[in-house]
């Protein structure tokens, strides 16, 4: 079993379960966010590799609910997670943490079949780095988008060059809802900041626009020459 950490943490640490690529990368963004993290992995390889970079790391197996509250992670309110590769340490991990009641349990998915045992075993938000990736840049590679992110199964928000057909248009005049299903809500001067759309904005060949809407109108609205 895992000693209980010396530190207090307060009700507002994350705690973040599986420290392979995408559960390191989840503790060092919420790091650089400001907010203090518990990171744990049962491999000590894993902990060496981030004992460095966070400022508390623990080993641990997780799948044991008593080693769940040992750690104290009964008094955490969020916790992710990570554990990609070895889906029954992911469920079995889950389980005990619904078992402690913790508000908040992000955990990754490997495949649908994994998110939907982990959604009915009591994660409230299952995430798919892995799917999501793979489809951002299959749209970057065959598309014209410069960046593009899927909020939804069918509602994007991506970045692009102006097309022709905006270029000298005032974008606080042009419905390009009704005139091409997307919405423009910012933009990019050559060499200027993003600005929010006003009605004074005239778009120049070499803006990079902010455009939001459905996946297919989003594509279809990149493509335009």
């Amino acid at each position: 079993m895992a000693r209980k950490p010396k530190n207090k943490f307060s009700p507002a640490t994350v705690a973040v379960i599986g420290l392979g690529r995408f559960g390191s990368a989840v503790a060092h963004s919420l790091l650089r966010m400001g907010h203090d993290v518990l990171a744990i992995d049962c491999e000590e390889k894993r902990i060496q590799a981030c004992a460095a970079e966070l400022p508390h790391v623990l080993q641990a197996d997780t799948t044991d609910i008593d080693t769940l509250r040992q750690i104290g992670l009964a008094d955490f309110q969020r916790v992710v997670v990570g554990i990609g590769s070895d889906v029954e340490a992911s469920i079995l991990t889950v389980m005990g943490l619904t078992d402690l009641e913790i508000p908040q349990i992000w955990a990754k998915a490997i495949d649908k079949t994994h998110g939907r045992i982990l959604e009915r075993v009591g994660a409230h938000n299952v995430v798919y780095p892995e799917e999501r990736m793979g489809n951002r840049v299959a749209r970057l590679v065959t598309g014209k988008m410069i960046d593009h992110i899927e909020f939804d199964e069918d509602f994007s928000i991506i970045k692009t060059k102006a097309p022709e057909a905006l270029v000298g248009s005032l974008l606080g005049i042009v419905d390009t809802m009704s005139k091409f299903g997307v919405a423009v809500i910012g933009v990019k001067p050559q060499d200027g900041p993003f600005r929010h759309i006003t009605e004074d904005i005239v778009v120049q060949a070499h803006d990079l626009l902010i455009v939001a809407g459905s996946n297919d109108k989003c594509e279809a609205f990149a493509a335009l020459e």
